[in-house]
């Protein structure tokens, strides 16, 4: 067997033993820490796993490759999906998680593995919160996410992700059947404070404790 890619990451095992698991999945240039404050002020008592991306882009941490700004490594892509789905499975037995429920957290980058975690290896998650992400790529065949919640968040204003792109992952989520919600906010590439808001009471009601 295969041993599963170990990645440099943070696991804060919570004090909510009913919440779910984040899965914290940074942007372009992050590291493991970026995103814990996140996770914790979306779903106070979670247990937080973030990973570091293995890919180096002019020395910036990434979780894929890609070719040129909006365009990218399929390939490499498929690969490193299969990675970081092998290493969340491992770790549910290394911090004893379970069968608790796992939810991606992902922004920008982030965001953009978590969708494709979603199309090719959607066993992994039990739900996903996507800031500012895109279709990462377009599978063989939808996979079933039926009743899988989604929360995908995106910016009228964002030069990085144009609003089309998102849509477009939101078409596709819905085609698979995910009980997708599409939250806009008028603003950039950046978070704004409502749609953190907004994402912290969609959490609340799709996985209560």
């Amino acid at each position: 067997m295969t041993q599963p890619p170990d990645f440099i990451h943070r696991f804060l095992p919570g004090s909510d033993p009913a919440a779910p698991v984040l899965l914290l999945l940074h942007g372009t240039g992050g590291t493991e820490d970026d995103l814990l404050e996140l996770g914790a002020d979306l779903r106070p008592g979670a247990a937080l796993l973030s990973p570091r991306g293995q890919v180096l882009e002019n020395g910036m941490p990434r979780f894929f490759r890609r070719l040129a700004e909006g365009v990218f490594d399929e390939e490499d892509l498929v690969r490193r999906t299969n990675e970081l789905a092998d290493f969340v499975a491992a770790a549910r037995q290394r911090h004893g998680l379970g069968s608790r429920p796992v939810v991606a957290v992902g922004y920008s980058n982030g965001a953009n593995i978590a969708a494709s975690l979603l199309l090719l290896r959607p066993e992994i998650l039990a739900g996903a919160v996507l800031f500012r992400a895109m279709v990462p790529l377009t599978p063989e065949r939808l996979p079933q996410l039926a009743g899988i919640p989604v929360f995908l968040a995106g910016g009228r204003s964002d030069r990085m992700i144009p609003p089309e792109a998102t849509a477009r992952l939101a078409q596709m989520l819905q085609a698979a059947g995910a009980a997708l919600i599409l939250n806009w906010t008028p603003g950039g590439h950046g978070l704004a404070p409502a749609e953190i808001d907004a994402a912290r009471r969609w959490l609340a009601k799709n996985f209560p404790s």
